[in-house]
């Protein structure tokens, strides 16, 4: 499991969420069988939608973002309830390593930069808000950063990180976001960028035992905090056999009375975790008879 952590500085000038997602990054990888690259991008997309997710505080509401940015992995989705509970897929996760240098996954050259973020609120209204922006480096931080600033007009600083072991698996995954408020100060601004420095990455905070709560702290060092929420928050995956079999009925008439005369059971796999679904033709026959 891993810990969603929000809280508002005292003053009311920024607002801050951390979470470690080292478990929930390592479920996906072994889900999709990821390589690094692969991994690490997934990974820093799910780490920011289980933060936003939160952060929008809409019963049942979900948000969903989508990275497509013209590399090798083609697009890259997560999607998160109202918690902070995340699922996602990456169309290539067998994309092999790209390296900037030595021991540092290249994202950006494996996500592209020719592309767009797509943001998707489903804010349990009749219309999702949908917000999209060029991406700045396919890094994912930068982009989600980009996000606030052009489409909600608020500064925030976003830092994702996924640290993969020499075996492949996540060793330490998790992030934190940081937004200034109406009216915060030059003081406040300039506190927060000096803590932002000198924290450093998120991955070496998260392999030192950093907490999500620790991670807040330390880059607010000297600001009055006011924990507001601590709340567990995994891997989840909401599909069932009702949804798949909805699926199947968009297919049309005929394309399922082709199924039932090839007399073949149908596997269906969720897209974003390893269950497999058998639909016989008895059972297709079924859904044409209740049609």
């Amino acid at each position: 499991m891993g810990e969603l952590v929000r809280a508002m500085t005292r003053d009311g000038f920024a607002k801050a969420v951390a979470v470690t997602t080292t478990d929930m990054v390592e479920r996906a990888r072994q889900i999709h069988k990821m390589l690094p690259t692969a991994t690490a991008a997934l990974g820093r997309l799910l780490t920011a939608a289980s933060m936003m997710g939160n952060m929008q505080k809409v019963e049942n509401g979900s948000i969903t973002l989508q990275v497509k940015g013209g590399g090798p992995l083609g697009t890259v989705l997560a999607v998160s309830d109202a918690q902070g509970n995340v699922r996602g897929y990456v169309q290539n996760p067998q994309v092999s390593i790209l390296e900037k240098y030595r021991g540092k996954l290249d994202v950006g050259a494996a996500v592209g930069t020719d592309g767009m973020l797509t943001v998707i609120r489903d804010l349990q209204m009749k219309e999702p808000y949908v917000g999209s922006v060029q991406l700045v480096s396919g890094e994912i931080a930068e982009d989600i950063t980009q996000y606030f600033v052009q489409s909600e007009q608020t500064p925030t600083a976003c830092a994702l990180g996924v640290l993969v072991d020499t075996d492949q698996s996540v060793r330490a995954a998790g992030g934190y976001l940081v937004q200034l408020l109406p009216g915060a100060p030059d003081s406040v601004i300039d506190r927060i960028e000096a803590g932002i420095q000198k924290a450093g990455a998120v991955t070496a905070m998260l392999d030192r035992g950093l907490s999500a709560q620790d991670m807040l702290e330390t880059v607010l060092e000297g600001l009055d905090l006011e924990i507001l929420e601590t709340v567990p928050v995994a891997y989840r995956c909401y599909c069932s056999r009702e949804r798949v079999i909805s699926t199947l009925i968009s297919l049309g008439r005929e394309e399922l009375q082709k199924i039932v005369e090839d007399q073949e059971t149908i596997h269906m796999e969720c897209q974003f975790c390893d269950t497999v679904y058998d639909i016989t033709p008895e059972e297709i026959a079924g859904i044409l008879a209740d049609l």
